[in-house]
């Protein structure tokens, strides 16, 4: 597996440093007694080239508030920033081109399409964006040698492990070059060489300058990055800034043996 490469875009210069802002966001399903405050005005600004690691119990919305980040959902209330892009204001066309060219998903059930090669999963971002096909292969074939999945790539998902699977769909978030890479439960189905080697790739993104976000239950993840926060019924209740985070030793953190590059 190599180092990943610096892809993560620039930043908009609208005078605001922040990639990823947020201010008095809500989301809220049901009403009267029934109402669930599953993000509960939620202020939060992410810096470019920052991993944050949300943490939190089942139900706490850490989920929502990272669907609402990449536009697979809309808040109730609020304001939401991406590079200065105002994404609660935005029509759903400008939204669906939002999530294709300027934010990379990685989900705990991988959402690989099964009858697609590990290759042709990678680059279908880059043909729904109007790359040509021999340019959509030439991104894709460089993006799994860097996940250390080039003698995997004409396998279909089935014929992948899981840790295997797990890297293609980190190779397909990274397809367009996103602005910010949203991870819900990266590492969820994974064992623990896996899950190290997922690890590795956190590391490699974060030394590439790529914003990431993590929801995750694994505290072995949320020692790699910058900056956790705490999330418990819809609000923060606690943000540390970490210093042990990404710094080479990943083995060490996860608990894990190391494994020969």
């Amino acid at each position: 597996m190599t180092r990943m490469k610096g892809t993560a875009k620039t930043v908009n210069d609208t005078g605001n440093s922040s990639m990823v802002r947020a201010r008095d966001l809500c989301k809220h399903y049901g009403k009267d007694a029934g109402l669930v405050r599953a993000v509960d005005h939620v202020d939060l600004d992410v810096a470019p080239g920052q991993t944050l690691a949300i943490m939190g119990p089942s139900g706490c919305g850490k989920s929502t508030l990272l669907h609402l980040l990449g536009g697979l959902d809309r808040p109730s209330a609020g304001e939401l920033w991406l590079a200065g892009q105002r994404l609660d204001q935005m029509s759903e066309r400008g939204m669906a081109a939002l999530r294709r060219d300027a934010v990379g998903f990685v989900f705990q059930a991988f959402h690989l399409m099964d009858e697609l090669t590990a290759v042709e999963n990678v680059e279908l971002p880059l043909l729904l964006a109007g790359r040509s096909a021999r340019n959509s292969r030439r991104r894709a074939i460089d993006l799994l040698e860097q996940v250390g999945l080039a003698d995997r790539a004409r396998h279909l998902p089935s014929q992948l492990s899981g840790g295997q699977r797990q890297r293609a769909a980190i190779a397909r978030a990274l397809a367009n070059e996103p602005l910010v890479v949203l991870a819900d439960e990266p590492t969820g189905n994974l064992d623990s060489e896996a899950t190290l080697e997922v690890l590795r790739l956190l590391d490699s993104l974060h030394q590439a300058g790529q914003t990431v976000v993590i929801v995750t239950h694994d505290s072995r993840i949320a020692a790699t990055a910058d900056r956790l926060i705490s999330m418990r019924d819809g609000v923060f209740v606690d943000d540390t800034r970490l210093t042990g985070g990404t710094a080479g030793e990943l083995g060490a953190l996860a608990g894990l043996t190391t494994l020969d590059d």
